[in-house]
């Protein structure tokens, strides 16, 4: 009998993607952070701009506070739109 030792077979590790590195957070500007609210109010967004966000320099309050502010621009154009509309109905 030989004496010879069998390693098992090294198995390749899994390949993980991992996050992009970055230079640094990026200040988000004034329009991502509106598309984003934008698109946060019809309920779509690419897994990219989601990442920007929660990767970006903004604070979540820049996103509350235009997330109310569009909710509050959002109901009074439904409000002055109903008016109209029954004001020119003769209601």
């Amino acid at each position: 009998m030989s004496d010879t030792s069998i390693e098992p077979e090294a198995k390749p590790e899994p390949k993980t993607e991992a996050a992009p590195v970055s230079e640094g957070k990026q200040k988000l500007s004034i329009l991502h952070i509106l598309t984003s609210v934008l698109a946060a109010a019809v309920g779509v967004q690419s897994k990219k701009n989601q990442e920007k966000d929660f990767n970006g320099k903004g604070s979540i309050y820049i996103y509350i506070a235009a997330g109310i502010i569009f909710t509050v621009l959002f109901v009074i154009t439904i409000v002055t739109v109903v008016k109209n509309i029954l004001a020119s109905a003769g209601m």
